[in-house]
């Protein structure tokens, strides 16, 4: 996978086809081992996105016309791969698809990386296959305490093999993140994931492409690989954007058959709450509720 490693860089009436019962549902079990070569199929969701004839970023497909991935990733024309495997070999399962619309988001920022997300209208209908599925969206209000488990996918680049890649990384809490960015540099549109020794990050993945949590049998995105600070270092959490913080936008944009949309919930305190450091306002003290009459 290959992160950014500077900041810059249901039909209408009728519910025939509703994604948010047949996403996030890979026809191949996902055997997960950080940092291997991902079984084909088992991200079927898991786009590469191609400029200039070559790959540039990851996506991920969300319906049947329309990719997600991270506003940083695009200048000039793009071609959609799904169903692919590798850089460099055959892919009997994908399907190639042209781009016709590149949405942005609004209040994007190329310099502090804030609402670092794209949508990407495909030319064509997809047809689904045992390959080529959507992935579910986190819905607003999920809620990814620190340590909770998630997968991020990409391309490793040369002269590493070009399969597809899969790698486990441990949620880091916003506050933790801001330590380690320095305090006002992670935002409430973002969110942060990887090892604190280092070892295991999205720099070993795409740009643009989902950091995915399995909830029973779904699999649900909540973020979008961003940027960070080198390869895999201690203390320095890959950063995302926070998918959760966009079905409005998302919504506004695909009107027809819009994505599946499920609230991922973290049981327990999250440790992050207590976690501080020099400029970090503290976590004001909860409101006791009232009492029931």
């Amino acid at each position: 996978l290959k992160m950014s490693t500077e900041s810059t860089p249901a039909q209408a009436g009728l519910c025939l086809f509703c994604l948010s019962t047949v996403c996030g549902r890979p026809q191949i079990n996902s055997r997960i081992v950080g940092g291997q070569v991902a079984p084909e199929g088992s991200w079927p969701w898991q786009a590469s996105l191609h400029v200039s004839g070559g790959h540039r970023c990851g996506g991920s497909l969300i319906n049947n016309r329309w990719v997600l991935s991270a506003a940083h990733c695009f200048q000039g024309s793009v071609t959609v791969y799904l169903g692919r495997q590798s850089q460099q070999g055959s892919n009997p399962n994908e399907e190639a698809l042209r781009v016709t619309q590149i949405i942005n988001h609004p209040d994007y920022d190329s310099n502090t990386i804030n609402n670092d997300i794209s949508l990407l209208q495909l030319a064509e209908t997809v047809s689904f296959t045992t390959y080529i599925q959507p992935v579910c969206l986190a819905a607003p209000e999920s809620t990814f305490h620190t340590g909770t488990d998630s997968w991020v996918t990409g391309w490793v680049p040369l002269p590493f093999p070009q399969n597809l890649m899969e790698v486990e990384v441990p949620i880091r809490g916003n506050r933790e993140c801001n330590c380690n960015y320095g305090v006002g540099r992670i935002t409430d549109n973002m969110v942060c994931a990887g090892l604190r020794s280092g070892g295991k990050d999205s720099c070993q993945g795409d740009s643009g492409g989902p950091l995915v949590i399995k909830q029973n049998s779904r699999w649900i995105q909540a973020g979008i690989v961003s940027f960070g600070t080198g390869c895999a270092q201690p203390d320095t959490p890959g950063v995302y954007a926070r998918v959760s913080q966009y079905k409005t936008w998302i919504n506004s944009h695909i009107t027809s058959n819009q994505p599946g949309f499920l609230l991922f919930t973290s049981s327990g305190i999250d440790e992050d709450l207590s976690f501080t450091c020099a400029g970090l306002p503290t976590v004001p003290a909860p409101t006791p509720s009232e009492s029931l009459p």
